[in-house]
């Protein structure tokens, strides 16, 4: 590996300053101030959430929630990844899956309560299609619900990825030794995968746990832990200490999360080498895992159905005639449009230094022979357990009193921070499959390591730059756990507008917002996709 050169240790540093200032220093207010109060130092606030029977019941109810959920979706990511790897569906039917899927990471999660409840409230589209209603939507059905759909994509997406590395070869060579179909699948599917369902079943559980968009919508007189953590911070009294002491609890799931990992990292082995191989055709498992898939996907899009159509009509349900007043009236307002172009501002932005940062972080660890790179990494795996509203929190405590408080900057460097893992990852993984050499030769050849990066490495990797930037806008386009305690009046953006447009009931606008956030952000991954199939091309 070549020679440290000065410009690389000072990007370093810069790097690791910003963490420090930006997710260590913040993170380490929160802890103490979760520990403080008027007397000084004391554990006050963990002794009294012990013994607040609501808190208790909240947690309890998070816990069983986000254990449920995870245990479905695990279960659904599982079928759909299975069905598209293992099986002989019409190959444009998997395709179809493999992009539907990924439809409601396009929307903010408090959308998807409000799509609950116009699709199965008591007047919902579909409550009036099947003649009656199906159950209670606010409280744990509704919660329920809203989760899987939240965390199926995400989960499917580990799954995908997943079935990749499974050699389809010991399926064919355990049936031809006689294995029973049970044994067969356990010993060339499940015991192979057992790593990636864990770690499926702790992304959808933490994802569950955390999130604060959903139950604010249909959490209803169900309480969750993320609900008493915005109501403590937002109250008609905030308790700023309590609050930290809520987030450090909040933090749990993750540290049980690493270790329950950790313990499945046993079960992890590698084949010696892939066997490009097709699976014989078994016509009843594939009509039978179609049919399961599209049920899944279908299931789960016809929620959102009607939030394309609501807008679209005077009155829905009452009033069912044509109109384009809604739409209308939100392009019309300064201050919805307003917060359009707010939430455009910051997606851009996250989306462009988000993905400096985090190209700049995998160039440095993978490239160089720069001391302590690997440091990084650890940053990494913290950003990625910590939950948005935690993190939030962190900087509305650190940053309390400065001049960037309420300003668009710390939403953008919160969204950086939050979303830092995936990207980083993407780009690590690109980095290491070039050429060590590369850098060399060109210093022999006269290049700096700066002119070497922009003409070989970046050209090289900009597939996956381009996939980086999407990634970083579509889900600053749609957060509201991580910003919910950053935005005000003049920075609000889109996610939160609509928590502001729940309390006047104004769901029509609620889903024009909602609209334009899909749509923006289908509009991105479209240019994406087809810029990264240009990009591959060349």
């Amino acid at each position: 590996m070549h020679n440290v050169k000065p410009e690389m240790r000072i990007i370093y540093t810069v790097i690791l300053l910003l963490f420090a200032v930006f997710l260590f220093l913040p993170l380490l207010v929160l802890l103490v101030r979760s520990f403080g109060s008027d007397q000084g130092f004391t554990f006050e606030h963990y002794v009294s959430m012990g013994s607040n029977r609501e808190f208790l019941t909240a947690i309890g109810n998070s816990v069983k929630i986000s254990g449920v959920t995870a245990a479905i979706t695990t279960v659904l990511g599982f079928i759909l990844a299975y069905s598209i790897h293992c099986t002989k569906i019409y190959r444009p039917v998997k395709g179809l899956l493999r992009t539907v899927i990924m439809v409601p990471m396009l929307l903010p999660t408090i959308t998807y309560g409000f799509a609950i409840m116009y699709s199965f409230g008591n007047q919902g589209l579909i409550t009036r299609l099947v003649g009656h209603n199906w159950f209670e939507i606010y409280g744990w059905n509704g919660l329920l619900i809203g989760y899987i759909i939240y965390t199926l994509p995400p989960v499917f997406l580990l799954m995908h990825n997943a079935f990749k590395y499974i050699d389809k070869k010991f399926i064919i060579v355990s049936k031809l030794m006689g294995d029973g179909t049970m044994r067969s699948f356990l010993n060339t599917i499940m015991r192979p995968l057992a790593g990636a369902l864990g770690g499926a079943f702790v992304l959808s559980f933490i994802l569950s746990f955390t999130d604060f968009g959903i139950p604010a919508s249909v959490g209803g007189t169900y309480p969750v832990v993320a609900t008493q953590l915005y109501q403590v911070m937002l109250g008609s009294i905030p308790d700023f200490d309590q609050g930290a002491a809520i987030a450090v609890i909040m933090l749990l799931p993750a540290v049980f999360g690493i270790w329950l990992l950790n313990y499945l990292e046993k079960w992890n082995f590698h084949y010696d080498k892939l066997s490009d191989i097709e699976l014989p055709r078994q016509r009843v498992r594939d009509i039978a895992f179609g049919i399961l898939s599209s049920v899944i996907v279908l299931g789960m899009l016809s929620v959102f159905v009607v939030m394309f159509i609501a807008p679209w009509l005077s009155s829905y349900p009452y009033d069912m005639a044509f109109t384009f007043k809604h739409v209308r009236d939100v392009f019309q307002s300064s201050d919805l449009t307003g917060v359009y172009r707010n939430s455009l501002w910051v997606a851009l932005l996250t989306a462009v230094f988000g993905t400096l940062m985090a190209y700049g972080s995998a160039l440095l660890n993978v490239r160089t022979s720069l001391k302590a790179r690997s440091a990084v990494d650890m940053v990494s795996m913290i950003t990625n357990t910590v939950p948005g509203m935690v993190l939030g929190i962190s900087y509305l405590l650190f940053f309390n009193g400065s001049s960037l408080k309420g300003t668009f900057i710390i939403i953008v460097l919160c969204n950086i921070i939050h979303f830092f893992t995936t990207p980083y990852l993407m780009a690590k993984n690109s980095l290491s499959k070039m050429n060590p050499s590369w850098e060399t030769t060109g210093e022999l050849l006269g290049d700096s390591w700066f002119k070497t990066v922009y003409r070989v490495i970046l050209p090289n990797s900009a597939s996956t730059v381009i996939e980086m930037f999407s990634y970083y806008f579509i889900n600053a386009m749609v957060t509201i756990s991580g910003i919910i305690f950053l935005v005000s009046a003049q920075t609000s953006l889109v996610a939160s507008k609509i928590k502001e447009l729940q309390h006047f009931a104004k769901f029509n606008e609620i889903f024009v917002l909602s609209m334009l956030i899909f749509f923006t952000n289908l509009i991105i991954k479209l240019v994406c996709d087809a810029w990264q199939r240009r990009t591959a091309q060349r």
